[in-house]
């Protein structure tokens, strides 16, 4: 997210604020969350909030994405099924985590709320599909998967079914799902050496 001009933030304020906001969105869900309560919890002014983020929306995701972000390593070791895995895995397990299900609240949100479902598709959802993309790109580039992959519905085709089941059918995202579908999935992808 782009950062307005003017005095640089205080690192202390910030770091209150983005507490308060993602507390806030923990305990009590998106829809209950106000610049009001954020500014009264972390000490500042609402000014001071609408001084360094847009709106609600913003802050939020910025609290969540510095929570989450450190849960979701990009693997590397050398297999794209291993890797794909291991990050599928991780995705999992974070999306069924408390802090997870804010995923599903803000989902939710956004079906009403066009600035938080920008705010997460630009700063949560492309950054994560940018790191499944480079994932399958190395293992194109290795060999692995077929030369002419279409990346984008490869990364549909994988992450796609976690979604569902999170959203829709409310069915487990455990270790035998994921490997079964991982395995499907390579079935159409991999490369026939």
């Amino acid at each position: 997210m782009e950062k307005k001009k003017g005095r640089p933030r205080n690192v202390e304020t910030e770091k209150a604020i983005l507490a308060a906001s993602y507390d806030l969105l923990l305990e009590n869900g998106f829809g209950a969350v106000t610049v009001e309560k954020i500014a009264e919890r972390a000490k500042v002014s609402k000014a001071t909030i609408y001084k360094w983020w847009p709106n609600k929306a913003a802050v939020v995701m910025d609290s969540f994405l510095s929570a989450a972000t450190s849960r979701l390593p990009v693997p590397d070791t050398g297999s794209v099924i291993n890797d794909i895995v291991i990050q599928v895995t991780n995705l999992a397990r974070f999306l069924t985590s408390r802090e997870g299900k804010v995923i599903n609240e803000l989902i939710a949100e956004g079906q009403f709320d066009l600035k938080l479902a920008e705010e997460y598709r630009s700063r949560y959802f492309n950054p994560r599909r940018l790191d499944s993309r480079r994932i399958l790109e190395r293992g194109v580039h290795r060999g692995e998967l077929k030369k002419d992959l279409d990346i984008e519905l490869s990364i549909d085709l994988i992450y796609g079914p976690l979604f569902y089941r999170l959203l829709v059918t409310g069915e487990k995202l455990d270790e035998p799902f994921i490997e079964v579908l991982i395995n499907y999935a390579f079935e159409g992808i991999k490369s026939k050496r």
